[in-house]
């Protein structure tokens, strides 16, 4: 397994991680503490996932402040010292975005974009913006789509991620900062902050559970990333030389990884024999993309540690054995269905 420590000389003092107690950042977080990295987390705790991050609180090399990176007191606060930021705080996926539609609008996008033109920004060194490969949206063919292929984004989550997009790009030569665009593939993974909302883990939970699993669009193509080779990869931007990142948009994820919902199941059927499931035309869903991953290999160096197939395994049998028997009960905290809008 690849490991990757960033050199502290190379950093000032603090990593800023907005959104730092999610799904990834959870994961990130332990991984730059395990560098030696002093590592700022900064969320609005949106899906009352606090746990996340309990165990780190009082590590020496860790901070947390609970706020809004909108509200300009909390964040010129959160970027006091801070060389390194890694934007993951948004309303993450087409479901939570078409529910708070104007939440999602000024977190994902506006939002965003009022902070990165704060004077407090001027004293950041590396800003990296997680976006998605959902802004591929629907394409022509099964071809691997790379990172100049057409951006067809079908969803207002995918939109507001192309629109912060266009904003770094169209002034790279401006910023004040380094920044790098990470277009993630569909994250799977055990993480402090578990999802059973996505693909991977949805499938294999449902199915280790006996449910009758029915399926929208089998053929449909996705990529899929590992939490830990994601995470992996943002460090790996932030040690590399700033010539080598410096406006620079990178696929996240591995060609070995793309795969169809059919394929999934399919594999889980290989670890649950008995397991049932059924397949029906016509979901909500029109995405359809297979991805490139040939600049993120040639240039940073980068494929996978982790495989579909291993993450399905895993946690196939550990919901044999009765882990994550809460997810119904605490459901909010396993996915992202609703959020808190007094935090």
């Amino acid at each position: 397994m690849t490991s990757m420590r960033i050199n502290l000389s190379n950093h000032p003092q603090w990593v800023l991680l907005i959104g730092g107690a999610g799904y990834i950042g959870s994961v990130l977080t332990r991984r730059m503490l395990a560098a030696g990295l002093r590592v700022r987390v900064l969320d609005r705790l949106l899906y009352d996932n606090g746990e996340s991050i309990a165990d780190v609180f009082d590590h020496p090399n860790f901070q947390f402040i609970r706020g809004d990176f909108r509200d300009q007191g909390t964040i010129e606060k959160a970027l006091d010292q801070v060389g390194s930021v890694v934007q993951l705080a948004a309303l993450v996926g087409d479901p939570i975005c078409k529910k708070y539609q104007d939440e999602a609008k000024d977190i994902n996008r506006d939002g965003l974009i009022r902070m990165l033109e704060l004077p407090a920004m001027k004293a950041v060194d590396r800003f990296v913006f997680l976006s998605t490969c959902s802004n591929y949206g629907l394409q022509d063919d099964d071809t691997p789509v790379t990172e100049e292929g057409r951006l067809n984004p079908v969803s207002l989550y995918a939109e507001t991620k192309v629109a912060v997009e266009r904003y770094l790009l169209d002034n790279v030569a401006d910023l004040p900062f380094s920044p790098t665009i990470l277009r993630l593939s569909t994250a799977f993974g055990l993480s402090p902050r578990m999802r059973f909302d996505l693909t991977v883990s949805e499938f294999t939970r449902d199915l280790a559970l006996g449910k009758d699993l029915l399926v929208y669009d089998e053929k449909t193509w996705r990529p899929y990333a590992h939490v830990q080779d994601i995470s992996r990869t943002i460090e790996t931007v932030l040690a590399s030389p700033e010539q080598a990142v410096r406006g620079q948009v990178f696929n996240v994820g591995d060609d070995a990884n793309n795969y169809t919902k059919q394929m999934i199941v399919e594999r889980v059927k290989e670890v649950l024999p008995e397991a049932t499931f059924r397949f029906k035309e016509g979901g909500m869903d029109p995405r359809n993309y297979r991805v490139s991953f040939k600049k993120l290999r040639d240039q940073l160096g980068i494929t996978a540690d982790y495989t579909v197939g291993g993450a399905i395994d895993t946690l196939a049998r550990m919901v044999l054995k009765g882990l994550y028997h809460d997810t119904e009960t605490r459901k909010n905290y396993y996915g992202n269905y609703e959020i808190r809008m007094d935090s």
